[in-house]
């Protein structure tokens, strides 16, 4: 028998439609939310890999205006040097395919234990552990650096770009360690440099009469005050008493690493034949101890830089020359340790 159809009875009922638009209503939702998502996640991993570039930028140009603090034989680190390489190095960078063109340069003493905490000017006197530096804060904002960055999704959460950062503090230190090579087998005692290292500068005392560093002379003895005995030579780790020995370490250097706090052998004697093996219109790298012995054994508290002027043997037997402030060790050499005139390569504190 054929069905009659029922109006009434076929008809969808208010629940059912009102259901079917629920699931229309929430589908929709749930689309916008994930690709909500979607264009963050990607807009995100984008954004981190821009700042990402902006750091290596800031990284880069601190370190490059860093290496140009100190030159050898200066008095104080070159600022105005510092800042202008610093700047250029700014403007080899790229920052999500856009060149950089500028970068907020400043120099000045940053402190090596945060107190304080940021730069400090660079008309302080530096302390212990106020090293030179130079900081460099790289962005992207608008009209700065191609602008800020553009986010690909981000106009479904009505965000169309967002400023990026970066800042960088590069410093210039003393070593703890000297590589095996690095060091003339010489021992200063630290008391001289009461007499010929100005520490509030920490640069060379100058002779008035010259204006030129003051020379003093080192090794057999030599004496300034009742109990400061100037240097001495030194077999490093070794208990050694012969003229060969010290003359291959002069040649070659300490044999292994050498840390503050390691501790020394002072030679004794003043080895005549020695001086015509010492190198001369050169500078040298030399542990500082904390006082001058006879035949033992005494730590190292910092690594200084000698100038040789000249090596004088005969019946003088000596060691003449000066401090040098800036001199960058060519060995390897690493850690923190009181500036004596001889750096290390620039390396990054923030």
């Amino acid at each position: 028998m054929e069905r009659v159809a029922n109006p009434l009875r076929d008809r969808p009922s208010r629940r059912q439609s009102r259901q079917r638009g629920s699931v229309a209503l929430f589908f929709l939702l749930f689309l916008i939310a994930l690709l909500s998502f979607g264009a963050f996640a990607v807009d995100l991993a984008r954004v981190s890999v821009v700042r990402n570039e902006l750091q290596n930028a800031a990284d880069a140009a601190a370190l490059s205006g860093a290496a140009a603090l100190w030159d050898a034989g200066t008095s104080g680190p070159n600022w105005a040097q510092a800042k202008t390489l610093a700047s250029n190095s700014v403007s080899l960078n790229r920052s999500d395919q856009q060149k950089l063109t500028t970068g907020t340069i400043q120099t000045g003493y940053w402190n090596l234990t945060g107190s304080p905490a940021g730069m400090q000017a660079t008309t302080i006197s530096p302390g212990v552990d106020d090293a030179p530096a130079v900081q460099v804060v790289v962005k992207r904002a608008a009209n700065l650096n191609g602008g800020a960055i553009n986010l690909l999704l981000g106009g479904l959460l009505n965000l169309v770009s967002t400023p990026g950062s970066a800042t960088a503090v590069a410093v210039v230190t003393a070593p703890d360690t000297v590589a095996a090579g690095g060091l003339f087998p010489v021992a200063l005692d630290q008391c001289i440099y009461d007499q010929y290292w100005n520490s509030q500068t920490n640069e060379p005392m100058i002779d008035p009469s010259t204006g030129q560093p003051k020379e003093f002379n080192i090794t057999n003895y030599q004496t300034y005050g009742a109990s400061c005995t100037a240097g001495q030579w030194t077999s490093f780790l070794i208990n050694a008493n012969n003229v060969p020995t010290v003359r291959s370490l002069i040649a070659n250097g300490n044999p292994t690493p050498l840390s503050i706090g390691d501790s020394i052998w002072i030679e004794p004697g003043a080895k005549t034949t020695l001086y015509n093996s010492v190198p001369k219109d050169v500078t040298i790298v030399i542990p500082v101890v904390t006082q001058i012995g006879i035949k033992t054994y005494v730590p190292i508290v910092a690594f200084a830089a000698f100038y040789v002027d000249k090596s004088v043997g005969g019946s003088s037997k000596y060691i003449q020359g000066h401090f040098v402030a800036g001199y960058k060790i060519p060995t390897s050499a690493s850690g923190v340790g009181p500036n004596y005139g001889a750096y290390i390569p620039p390396r990054l504190a923030q």
